[in-house]
């Protein structure tokens, strides 16, 4: 078995970006850019003033150029969770395997594109540029709207074109993201009127409660990102048709 979720490499022969790079330098409404003004520290513990790309806008906002610990490898061959999982091969199972379960196995009513856009739209939420940009490709790749919808999406959930229910279920994820304890009894029934089921409404928050702790891992070890954002699409491809544990 080989874990896909480490696939992830930069180099020659990628695919074409199909609108991955509008997507990173799509700023969104003046309303929300101003809501995502904020105060961010520097790695030195200082603080300084700077202006977040909210995550309707680019997920590409920051470029780093080493993480915070070895992995031993080449980083840039293997940026974000990729080279994470090839350092601690015996955890990257269990995380690819849970990535499986959530987003890519047969599931009787959410699909694939459906169950990516909630973690690249939590992923957003938490700044994450690695998983925000991984994400929004792999739901591009699998929705029929592609890049255009996802960056709805992001930029707008109110009017995003999509369904009431898949609204709604993003409402409760964006909630987990913000704190557990903020999926009130108001927003599972909002869902539940649009159709929404148990089922449905449990993999909405553990997908948005998974990808917070993705995110936080990512980011909270200082990952690399890819030195060509194109390669997001060209994983997305071998998501779409293997997943995240494929054979080898």
């Amino acid at each position: 078995m080989r874990a896909l979720l480490v696939a992830l490499r930069v180099g020659p022969g990628v695919g074409a970006a199909d609108g991955i790079f509008e997507e990173f330098v799509a700023r969104g409404s003046g309303r929300q850019w101003a809501r995502w003004k904020k105060r961010v520290g520097r790695r030195d513990g200082t603080m300084r003033s700077r202006t977040a790309l909210p995550p309707a806008a680019a997920c590409h906002a920051e470029e780093r150029h080493v993480a915070h610990i070895d992995l031993g490898l080449d980083e840039t061959q293997y940026p974000g969770i990729s080279g994470l999982m090839r350092y601690r091969p015996e955890t990257a199972v269990a995380l690819n395997a849970l990535a499986e379960a959530l987003l890519h196995a047969p599931h009787p009513t959410l699909t694939a594109g459906e169950r990516e856009l909630i973690a690249a739209y939590v992923s957003g939420l938490n700044d994450c540029t690695f998983c925000c940009s991984s994400h929004s490709a792999f739901a591009a790749a699998q929705l029929d709207g592609g890049m255009p919808l996802v960056r709805q999406v992001r930029a707008d959930l109110d009017t995003a074109e999509i369904s009431a229910k898949l609204r709604g279920l993003l409402r409760i994820a964006a909630a987990v993201q913000s704190g557990g304890r903020n999926v009130s009894g108001e927003l599972v029934d909002a869902a539940r009127v649009e159709g929404a089921t148990d089922l449905e409404i449990h993999d909405t928050v553990l997908i948005a409660a998974a990808f917070c702790m993705f995110n936080r891992y990512v980011d909270g070890l200082g990952t690399r990102l890819p030195e060509d954002p194109v390669a997001y699409t060209e994983t997305a491809q071998r998501i779409k048709v293997d997943g995240y544990v494929g054979s080898a």
